[in-house]
C-alpha cells in the first residue's frame, strides 16, 4: 500500500508541475508577447505625457441651492475640481504595461498554472481598473462630467468585468458551460453605454449635429471593442474553431486590448489634446 503524500511532498510536486508547464514554448512564447505588450503599451503612455498639451477637464458635482427668483430650493451644477485628460488617457495605457510586466515577470508560474486550468485572473484584475477608467474618458467627451455619475460608470465596468473573473472561477467547478454570471456582467456592461448614449444623443440634438466627429467614432469604435471582448468569452467557452485552445482566445484578449487602448488613446489625442479646447 503506497504511503498517503504529506503537504510538503504535494506542494513539492505541484511546484514541479508548474515548473514544467512554464517551460514548455508556448507559454515561453505567451510569455515574451507579453513582455511586447508591456513596452507597446508603456511607450504610448510616456508619449501621451510627454507630447500632449495639459487640457483640464472639469469635475462637477450636483447640489441644491436656493432660486431667489422662485423662492424654491433648486438642483445646480457647481465645479468640484479638474482634472488634466492626458494623465487619464496615459493611466489606462499604463496600467495595462504594468498588468503585462507583472505576469512576464514576478508572476509568470502563477500565470502559466491559471491559464492551464483555463482562466486568467490577472486579466481581469487589470480591465476592471483599465477599461473602467477608459469609459470615464469615453463618458467625459460625450458631456458627463458629474463626478457620481462618472463614479458609478467607472463601478459598473469593473462588476462587469469582475464578473469575467467570476465566470472563469466559477466554471471550473461544472460540467456545462453556467452563463449566469456573464448575464450579470453584460448588464452591468450595457448600462454605461446608455447612460453615455443619452448623453450624446442629447448632445447632438441640442447642437443641431455639431458634435466633433472623433466623439462620435470614439463612442462607435469602442463600444464595437467592448462587445468583442464579451464575443470572444462566448467562442472560448463554446470552443469554436481555434478557440478550442485557451491560448488562442487569451492572446486574442491580448490583441483586443492593446488595439482597443490605442485606438482611444489617439484618438482622443488627435481630436483633443493635442491643443488646448
Amino acid at each position: 500500500m503506497s504511503a498517503r503524500p504529506t503537504p510538503d511532498s504535494a506542494d513539492a510536486s505541484t511546484a514541479e508541475s508548474t515548473a514544467e508547464l512554464s517551460a514548455l514554448p508556448r507559454y515561453k512564447r505567451l510569455r515574451r508577447w507579453n513582455a511586447v505588450m508591456a513596452v507597446l503599451h508603456f511607450v504610448q503612455g510616456a508619449a501621451m505625457l510627454a507630447i500632449a498639451e495639459p487640457v483640464q477637464w472639469p469635475l462637477t458635482f450636483t447640489r441644491y441651492e436656493l432660486n431667489p427668483v422662485t423662492d424654491a430650493i433648486v438642483p445646480t451644477s457647481a465645479l468640484w475640481t479638474e482634472v488634466t485628460l492626458p494623465l487619464l488617457v496615459a493611466g489606462f495605457l499604463l496600467i495595462s504595461a504594468l498588468a503585462h510586466a507583472i505576469v512576464a515577470t514576478v508572476r509568470y508560474d502563477s500565470y502559466v498554472a491559471a491559464l492551464d486550468r483555463g482562466m486568467n485572473p490577472y486579466r481581469w484584475y487589470e480591465y476592471a481598473v483599465s477599461a473602467s477608467l477608459m469609459i470615464v474618458v469615453i463618458a467625459m467627451l460625450a458631456g458627463i462630467w458629474d463626478v457620481g455619475t462618472l463614479v458609478a460608470l467607472f463601478g459598473l465596468v469593473a462588476v462587469m468585468n469582475l464578473s469575467g473573473l467570476a465566470m472563469e472561477r466559477h466554471n471550473q467547478t461544472t460540467d456545462r458551460t453556467d452563463w449566469t454570471t456573464y448575464l450579470i456582467g453584460t448588464l452591468a456592461g450595457v448600462v454605461p453605454w446608455v447612460v453615455i448614449g443619452i448623453s450624446l444623443g442629447g448632445s447632438i440634438v441640442a447642437s443641431n449635429g455639431q458634435v466633433p466627429d472623433f466623439v462620435i467614432a470614439i463612442f462607435a469604435s469602442i463600444f464595437v471593442f467592448f462587445n468583442f471582448f464579451a464575443i470572444n468569452m462566448i467562442l472560448q467557452y463554446r470552443e469554436t474553431w481555434r478557440w478550442e485552445d485557451y491560448l488562442f482566445g487569451e492572446r486574442a484578449y491580448i490583441v483586443l486590448s492593446l488595439v482597443a487602448k490605442s485606438l482611444l488613446a489617439w484618438q482622443v489625442y488627435f481630436g483633443t489634446v493635442n491643443s488646448p479646447i
